[in-house]
Order: structure tokens, then sequence, then C-alpha cells
């Protein structure tokens, strides 16, 4: 996304990234097409940094950057989000990635994160939720 935002990539970057995102709807970001499992439950648990993995969240927050829609494919995936928001309105750390950090910007797993709580409420937004 990044890239066709900043360069003016060729049209076959923009159709495989739009592909890609019809790839996440028909799954419902979640799900396997074969029988409709959950394909890994990790990827119900939010983290930061992410590195090279996905979650829920991640994918989300890629439909929403990439100007997709939100409709019934993703109400599943959005409803995930909102079930996991902490009574104080924050979301918090649920899986951390092994890997090298210079400095830890973030809480501690199972704490509030501020970067998780930031994606959290731009995904809400974005799918027009409406939050107290």
């Amino acid at each position: 996304m990044e890239y066709q935002n900043r360069f003016d990539p060729p049209s076959e970057v923009s159709e495989a990234r739009s592909r890609g995102g019809e790839y996440l709807l028909e799954r419902r970001v979640l799900r396997r097409l074969s029988n409709g499992e959950v394909i890994d439950p990790r990827w119900t648990m939010f983290s930061f940094p992410n590195w090279w993995r996905y979650d829920v969240l991640r994918g989300l927050d890629y439909l929403r950057a990439a100007g997709v829609r939100p409709d019934e494919r993703t109400e599943e995936a959005i409803g995930l989000v909102e079930a996991n928001s902490g009574v104080d309105g924050r979301w918090l750390r649920q899986n951390v990635h092994p890997g090298d950090v210079h400095f830890e910007i973030d809480g501690a797993e199972g704490e509030p994160s501020r970067w998780i709580t930031l994606r959290a409420l731009r995904v809400l937004d974005w799918a027009g939720t409406d939050r107290e």
C-alpha cells in the first residue's frame, strides 16, 4: 500500500494489491475459505510490533488504509476488535512476538498498548462504529 501511495507503480501492482484485499474479504479477514474455521487462533490476538506476522487488527488496518469500504465480510473481524476493548477504552498487548527491539515503546504483554489502541480506534472509525 505504501509503495503504491508513494510512487506511480505499474498497473500490475495496483491489481495485485486489489486482489490481496479481496482475498482477505473473501475469508472474512480470519477464516478459511474451504470450511469457514478460524485459520489461526493467534490471529485473534493483537500484537505490537507485528514484525512480519498477521493478526485481524493488522488485516483490518490494511483494508482501511487501502480505502476498502467495510461491509458484511468485515463485520465479524470488526466485532472482535470492539470486543477486545478494555473498560478504560484501551486495548491490551495480547501477543508479543520474539525479536530484537532497540528500546521498548509499549507495555508488556497483558498491559494496555498505545499502538494497538491507536490502530483499533482508526479501524473502528473507518468502520463507522459508534463508541462512547
